[in-house]
């Protein structure tokens, strides 16, 4: 059952228990994963369900069994392409320099921010890119600006139109706008009006498809562009721009920053390389995120499932081209997503660390 509490169950994980559905303040799509905490795990979103077996003879066994968790890659025993390849790889993500065409569609003020939704042409295609871009305040141009890439649940959303109030906004990222800094919401490819069912498809299904690599890059260049923007922003500091990726935009943390040269340091949440998937080699997360140089924070769940630590999280950390003093991987007694105060305090530090405190 969705929402409320989630069902502590009998079967064993790698870890502690088997956890079902999502809780209140779980992302959507957590409540058709499987997750796992201790066995005395007493967390406020954790409960159980009683159940009574009229027959309990007729329970098959496999019920009770220990919890398979899908397959894992060795990322240690995998080998990036070689530079030259990479360089034919990397071009797969450029574009024309072309007029974006911009125009800023409306401008919505409140007491702590200015929120205006800009539309803009793609790299690719006839296509119009939107993206929200959040004001803040609290400080004065030119602003240090965060862009953002969500997580999945954005592919079943269809409209973007309240986004304010949408939870990827309000969980995390309203405090970065609060605490001085603008935050670009990019409409990627794939996402609320810009998706519809045969993307999601292609988003969830087989990535060594053809289709699923050109909907990557397509996605890439969206963010590229949106750089693009920035650029041509006065009130904007285009020397400090950040990436700053959530679950979906954690895995994407390991191929964005290797392809746009503009970052100057990323933070990555609930984030790991894909831990079964096998994409084709032109958009592999093994051929990128060792050729991710920017300083990196990683803040992940020690329990997640869905970027499971030792084959996802942990090489993701390990493998960066970052500079050991310039890399960071925190780790919480959570599964997917890491206490909200903990990611909060992380995030507003690093940024400070890197980009300098806000004005």
């Amino acid at each position: 059952m969705a929402g409320n509490v989630r069902e502590w169950c009998w079967n064993e994980t790698p870890k502690g228990r088997l956890i079902r559905g999502g809780a209140w303040d779980d992302p959507t799509y957590m409540f058709g994963n499987l997750s796992q905490a201790p066995p005395m795990d007493r967390s406020a979103k954790n409960g159980f369900r009683c159940a009574l077996y009229p027959d309990p003879g007729k329970i098959p066994q496999p019920a009770f069994q220990m919890a398979n968790l899908g397959e894992t890659r060795d990322y240690y025993k995998e080998k990036p392409v070689t530079d030259s390849v990479f360089e034919a790889y990397k071009a797969e993500f450029s574009y024309d320099e072309t007029d974006l065409k911009a125009h800023v569609e409306s401008r919505r003020e409140s007491s702590e921010w200015i929120q205006e939704r800009i539309t803009f042409d793609a790299a690719y295609g006839n296509e119009r890119v939107p993206a929200y871009l959040f004001l803040p305040r609290s400080a004065a141009p030119p602003y240090q600006t965060v862009i953002y890439f969500p997580g999945s649940a954005s592919e079943y959303q269809r409209s973007s139109q309240d986004l304010e109030s949408y939870v990827e906004f309000t969980r995390r990222l309203d405090y970065i706008v609060k605490n001085g800094r603008a935050v670009l919401y990019p409409i990627y490819k794939g996402t609320f009006e810009r998706g519809n069912a045969a993307l999601v498809a292609v988003i969830e299904g087989d990535q060594s498809s053809h289709q699923h690599a050109e909907l990557l890059v397509q996605q890439v260049k969206d963010f590229r562009r949106c750089v693009d923007y920035l650029e041509t922003r006065p009130d904007i500091d285009s020397k400090k721009l950040a990436y700053y990726g959530f679950s979906w935009g954690g895995e994407f943390g390991g191929i964005i920053p290797a392809v746009e040269e503009r970052l100057k340091v990323s933070v990555l949440i609930a984030a790991g390389l894909s831990p079964a998937g096998r994409s084709r080699p032109e958009v592999n997360d093994i051929n990128y995120v060792s050729r991710v140089k920017i300083p990196t924070l990683i803040l992940n769940g020690k329990y997640d499932t869905i970027f499971p630590l030792a084959t996802s999280a942990k090489p993701m950390f390990d493998l960066l081209g970052t500079p050991a003093p310039d890399k960071q991987l925190k780790l919480y007694g959570t599964d997917h997503v890491p206490p909200r105060n903990e990611y909060i305090k992380e995030t507003l530090a690093w940024l400070d660390r890197y980009l300098g405190p806000v004005r």
